[in-house]
C-alpha cells in the first residue's frame, strides 16, 4: 500500500490547494465547508496541459460529487448510526462524509485517499471544520484493517475502479456494514444492494448531464 510520489503541486499542497479553490459548501450539506472548485478559481478553469505540466492528477477532490453528499446527509440527519463506531471513508474525495461522521460522534474516523493532494485537501477541510481526521495516503484494498462501517462515495465510475475494489468490499462486508452512495454509474453492480436511503443532490451541467441528480445509499452485501 504505498502512496504515490510527490510531485511538484503537492510539494506545496496546502498552498496549491488555497490558491487554487474556494472555501464553500456542498448545496446538500450546508454544514460542512470545504476547499472546492467553483467558476472562479483556477483549477476549475484548468487545462488537461495546465493539470499534466503542474504534475496534477485530475482534482475529484476540489467537487464535492452527488455520492458524498449523500452519505454526509444521511449521517448528519442519521447521527446515531455512527455515534461510537470505527468509520472508514473510503476513495474519500474531499473528505465530506468523514468529517460528518467526526461531528455525527463516530469514535474514530479515517478517510483513505491515493491522490496525495486530496489527502491534504481532507486534512485541511477537516481543520477547518474543527473535527479530527484520520488521513490514510494510500491505497487500502485487500487489507484486513477493523472497522464497523464503510462509505463509499461514487466509487463505480469506471470499470477498473470497480473491479479493484469490489471483492474487497464485499469480503469486509461479512463482517463490516458498508454503504455505497451511487448516483446511478454505469459500473454500480446489480446485485447486493440493499437500498437504504435516497437523496436529490443539485448539481452542476459543468459535472453532470442534469442540475438535479438522485442518489441511492445502499448497503453491500457479502454475497
Amino acid at each position: 500500500m504505498l502512496s504515490p510520489a510527490p510531485t511538484r503541486a503537492t510539494r506545496g499542497s496546502a498552498g496549491f490547494i488555497a490558491a487554487h479553490t474556494a472555501v464553500g459548501t456542498a448545496p446538500l450539506v450546508p454544514e460542512i465547508a470545504l476547499h472546492l472548485a467553483t467558476e472562479i478559481t483556477p483549477i476549475w478553469q484548468a487545462s488537461e496541459a495546465w493539470l499534466e505540466r503542474e504534475g496534477v492528477e485530475p482534482p475529484f477532490w476540489a467537487f464535492a460529487w452527488p455520492g458524498g453528499q449523500a452519505l454526509a446527509r444521511h449521517v448528519l440527519d442519521h447521527p446515531e448510526l455512527v455515534r461510537g463506531r470505527r468509520v472508514l471513508d473510503f476513495a474519500a474525495g474531499g473528505g465530506i462524509a468523514a468529517i460528518a461522521c467526526a461531528m455525527a460522534g463516530a469514535a474514530t474516523v479515517e478517510a483513505a485517499e491515493i491522490d496525495p493532494l486530496a489527502a491534504e485537501a481532507i486534512r485541511l477541510n477537516a481543520v477547518h471544520n474543527s473535527v479530527a481526521v484520520t488521513v490514510l495516503a494510500a491505497d487500502l484494498v485487500g487489507s484486513d484493517r477493523a472497522f464497523d462501517l464503510i462509505l463509499c462515495g461514487d466509487v463505480c465510475y469506471e470499470a477498473p475502479m470497480t473491479r479493484h475494489i469490489l471483492p474487497w468490499l464485499r469480503r469486509l462486508a461479512a463482517t463490516t456494514e458498508v454503504w455505497v452512495a451511487d448516483p446511478g454509474r454505469a459500473y454500480l453492480p446489480r446485485e447486493g444492494l440493499l437500498p437504504i436511503g435516497r437523496y436529490d443532490v443539485p448539481t452542476s451541467l459543468e459535472l453532470e448531464d442534469r442540475v438535479l441528480r438522485p442518489t441511492v445509499l445502499y448497503r453491500l452485501s457479502s454475497g
